[in-house]
């Protein structure tokens, strides 16, 4: 999108975009109903792209009109993040021709259940600022398929249990995948075709070109129980782009306070390593909690590290139980023990536990600018970003 383009958007659309978005989100099942109804309506074959069950599907639509009207404000922020969704939407099969089609679909579900406030000024907004996102989108998936392919094949070469529902899973793309520590992929497996599920990286960049990740099964988790309960090695899976801006400044002097919680260990343990592979200075507070023990798979390898360097420290949480002399939701520890001085902090784990951490930090004197999480999914709170929106049912990284 070029400057005067997103200024344009900026200053005449975004206010009616918000004020059509508010009148349509107590309708939002019905409006993203109707908008997949036309959609496979107009175009029966779209239909292959998707998942069997679409209720998940269903939800994320109006999050993720959330997200994008709420980076209106900040050019440079909408761009990123719209060319990171083109970039991943190849994985889909996604051409060109479909951001026609579904603008389309789009526009006319808002406009059904709009009622009276829909009109001519709306409409244009709606598609002014669609067909912006949509150039990025697709200009982002050119420039990518000059250089990589749509998806990564890639094989299973370690499974182990950490924990009777988590499980530690290594895998060897075919093809080298670039990505950075901290960020995420979206996973197909070959018992679920078309429904991905995204999780973070859990390794630093390394020589072998491996990839790690934590898996907890979750109830009526499809693709996180197929992975923590029937994986094994030599299995094939599919990996989506890399995702995600939660990665380390290495220029920045401010220490670093990590939260995790369960396997939100998963980002910030890459991170870590990527620090102390750079030879890093800073200083890391690393707080880890979990509601049962189990849940605190990875802290021996944590405390291993901190023995041998000296800016590292980890402090694990229980939420019922003494540890290491700390206890609580780890929520309430930061707060506790939290920084009262100038830091950049990391924030991953169930959403419920990032919200309420960052509102912690924030009391105590952090920015936003300061706080730093993937997007959390369904949460509407001043703190949360709507998590990436993709054609297929997805849940939250971790």
């Amino acid at each position: 999108m070029e400057s005067n383009d997103a200024d344009h958007i900026r200053h005449n659309d975004a206010d009616f975009i918000r004020y059509n978005l508010a009148v349509v989100a107590p309708r939002a099942a019905d409006v993203t109903s109707h908008f997949y109804a036309l959609l496979f309506l107009r175009q029966p074959e779209l239909r292959d792209l998707f998942p069997p069950a679409m209720d998940v599907q269903r939800d994320r639509l109006l999050h993720a009109l959330i997200r994008i009207v709420g980076d209106l404000d900040d050019a440079p922020a909408l761009h990123g993040y719209l060319g990171q969704l083109g970039r991943d939407h190849r994985k889909f099969d996604v051409i060109a021709e479909h951001y026609d089609l579904v603008g389309e679909c789009l526009v006319a579900a808002l406009a059904r259940y709009s009622g009276e406030t829909w009109n001519d000024a709306v409409q244009a907004a709606w598609v002014r600022a669609y067909g912006a996102a949509a150039k990025i989108m697709t200009g982002a998936a050119d420039e990518d398929a000059r250089t990589n392919p749509p998806h990564w094949a890639a094989e299973i070469v370690s499974h182990h249990k950490a924990a009777d529902d988590i499980a530690v899973v290594t895998v060897r793309p075919d093809i080298p995948f670039p990505y950075r520590a901290g960020q995420y992929t979206f996973l197909e497996t070959p018992w679920w075709p078309r429904v991905w599920r995204a999780y973070s990286i859990a390794n630093a960049p390394d020589p072998q070109g491996l990839l790690t990740f934590h898996v907890r099964s979750v109830p009526a988790g499809w693709v996180s129980n197929a992975l923590v309960h029937k994986a094994k090695p030599g299995d094939r899976i599919k990996l989506g782009a890399a995702m995600g801006e939660m990665v380390v400044d290495h220029l920045a002097p401010n220490p670093m306070l990590c939260v995790a919680g369960g396997t939100g260990l998963a980002p910030l343990k890459a991170m870590v390593e990527e620090l102390a592979y750079y030879g890093t200075d800073r200083f890391v507070d690393l707080f880890y909690g979990a509601s049962a023990h189990s849940g605190l798979y990875g802290l021996e390898d944590l405390l291993r590290l901190s023995q041998k360097v000296s800016w590292l420290r980890v402090r694990p949480a229980l939420d019922d139980l003494t540890l290491a002399g700390i206890s609580g939701g780890i929520s309430e520890v930061v707060g506790e023990y939290g920084p009262r001085f100038d830091c950049d902090a990391y924030l991953s784990g169930p959403p419920a536990m990032v919200l309420d951490s960052a509102r912690v930090l924030r009391r105590l004197g952090l920015n936003r600018s300061q706080i730093h999480h993937d997007p959390v999914v369904g949460a509407y709170a001043d703190e949360a970003e709507v998590e990436i929106p993709t054609p297929v049912a997805a849940e939250a990284p971790g």
